[in-house]
């Protein structure tokens, strides 16, 4: 374990204030929109929960405390110890190939306690996650720097765990208003955590051992869909924050320090929406623009095909405006019905293409949305003067 001299405390923190800005340009810009726009609303709001304050109003917590037992508190406790002490197995055991020491894992459970609060307080108003994976790969990136694996194994903690938190905790605000029974749903989120981890890691174990050239794009036919994008960026963040760091990547070390102006933008970008709302306030236009949701999707373009937002903003389209403003008692009734069987017929159709086409090598129609490139063929070639590439321009 280093020193705490050698962790360089004073670096770290400037470090942590400088990237959650630049990196999370979107979550900042969120955090003052609700400034000027809301300000009189979350007032009213902390005045009418501190008037009412240990009086129950609630028609569905009134229904479920008199017909069903609650979870007992040991149940979770239970479960804390019980992943803790296997994740320090996992961790320390296998002859240390995780990389991350006992006192990464704590820290890392440490920072998902602490966020999952506030974080699911903003996703429960916003219906917008912001994501710690920026900041536990920037702190292990400083704490434990040349340690690719550990990166990974911290953000997963760190960071994933809080997800799956608050994941779970939706799932149960859900069965509390479908009214079933808690402690029958807390199991079957336990039988339902075991099978699909166990699917999961058959799976991926299944297609590296079965498809030939997995995640390597240069080697897999063209058309194929196991180019893992997602895996690739997961895969090139433990390079960037655990291999090279944060310091020589996006420090004072580093190439891209301007990255560091992102906590500029952040902050103005919302004002301008803010002054034009105050000019014209009928304007319901301007009402509807939302500068921390257009950075939020921006932020899925890089693993994410053009397909993928085409078909998004059609769907959206169609089903939130046309259908939303002309039958919108079939919208109330049916939206998300139909949000959820499109997920699952996704999921379904992923199997039975893969099945019966893929297996077999054949990948579907060929055409420009669906070609796994950005469609300029210069955007791979290193812009770093004097370096030689084939089939690059060589920058002076």
């Amino acid at each position: 374990m280093p020193s705490w001299k050698s962790w360089k405390l004073y670096e770290l923190a400037w470090e942590v204030a400088k990237y959650f800005a630049s990196k999370h340009m979107y979550k900042i810009s969120k955090s003052l929109y609700k400034i000027p726009y809301s300000t009189r609303e979350i007032f009213d709001l902390w005045r009418k929960a501190a008037s009412e304050k240990g009086k129950e109003h609630d028609v569905h917590t009134r229904i479920m405390k008199r017909n069903y037992r609650s979870v007992p508190q040991w149940w979770f406790h239970l479960m804390l110890v019980l992943v803790l002490a296997l994740s320090l197995f996992t961790c320390e055991g296998f002859g240390g190939q995780l990389q991350l020491p006992y006192w990464g894992l704590l820290l890392a459970c440490a920072i998902a306690l602490t966020f999952t609060l506030p974080i699911g307080i903003i996703t429960a108003t916003t219906n917008m996650q912001p994501g710690l994976n920026i900041i536990t790969e920037l702190i292990i990136g400083y704490l434990y720097p040349g340690k690719p694996l550990a990166n990974v194994v911290f953000k997963t903690y760190g960071y994933i765990s809080m997800g799956q938190a608050l994941t779970f905790v939706s799932d149960f605000k859900l069965g509390h208003y479908m009214k079933i029974p808690p402690r029958s749903m807390f199991l079957v989120q336990l039988a339902g955590t075991v099978m699909a981890s166990t699917v999961h890691f058959a799976t991926a174990w299944c297609l590296l051992t079965t498809v030939k050239n997995v995640c390597d794009v240069d080697a897999l036919p063209e058309g194929s869909p196991w180019t893992c994008p997602g895996d690739d960026v997961f895969y090139n963040a433990s390079i960037i924050w655990g291999v090279v760091g944060p310091l020589r990547m996006f420090g004072r070390l580093g190439n891209y320090w301007q990255m560091n102006y992102f906590f500029l933008a952040g902050i103005i970008a919302p004002v301008p929406i803010w002054l034009l709302c105050r000019r014209y306030p009928h304007s319901t236009f301007l009402k509807s623009i939302s500068i921390p949701l257009i950075f939020d999707g921006a932020g899925g373009l890089l693993p994410a095909r053009s397909v993928n937002f085409i078909m998004w903003g059609l769907v959206g389209i169609i089903f939130n405006h046309f259908i939303y403003r002309r039958y919108k008692a079939w919208w109330m009734r049916h939206t998300y019905v139909l949000a959820a069987g499109l997920d699952a017929s996704v999921a379904f159709m992923g199997v039975i293409t893969f099945i019966s086409l893929g297996y077999f090598d054949i990948y579907g129609v060929r055409w420009w949305g669906g070609v796994a490139d950005d469609h300029c063929p210069l955007a791979s070639c290193p812009t770093a003067p004097g370096v030689i590439a084939k089939g690059c321009p060589v920058v002076k």
